[in-house]
């Protein structure tokens, strides 16, 4: 067997920007990075394609506690993958709130436009793939 030639990444250091024209750029995630892609203006070159490019951010977060604001993606849907733990996702739209229960292995879609957030009944990681352009958040 060859020897490799480079590392595999982590997807919790760094995120990849799927972009619409084929090609996947691994963005190197700072602590500044959420904060980055929330703003008018980001400093960094990697975050502002993802916020002007079309196409899907992958990421992978460890969840220890409820998010503490809905979010919603008004762009296009998000498919959201537990790998571990055990978290409900609360959907909230013109039929009121409605519940996916998500646990190890299972995962759920987001619809686009759909208000949503998260609570943890057992620590665990996820995976998210995001069409997240003009991502709107409020407090719960």
């Amino acid at each position: 067997m060859a020897e490799p030639k480079q590392p595999g990444f982590d997807l919790r250091s760094t995120y990849l920007h799927l972009a619409d024209a084929g090609d996947a750029l691994q963005i190197e995630v700072k602590p500044t990075f959420w904060q980055e892609l929330m703003s008018d203006e980001p400093a960094g070159a990697d975050i502002r394609r993802v916020k002007r490019v079309d196409g899907w951010l992958v990421t992978r977060f460890h969840m220890a506690e409820d998010t503490p604001r809905w979010e919603m993606h008004p762009a296009g849907d998000e498919i959201l993958y537990l790998l571990s733990g055990a978290i409900d996702v609360v959907l909230q739209d013109e039929g009121g709130e409605r519940v996916v229960a998500l646990r190890a292995g299972t995962a759920c879609t987001v619809p686009q436009g759909v208000w949503h957030r998260m609570i943890v009944h057992e620590p665990g990681d996820f995976l998210a793939i995001t069409f997240g352009k003009g991502t709107q958040h409020r407090a719960v």
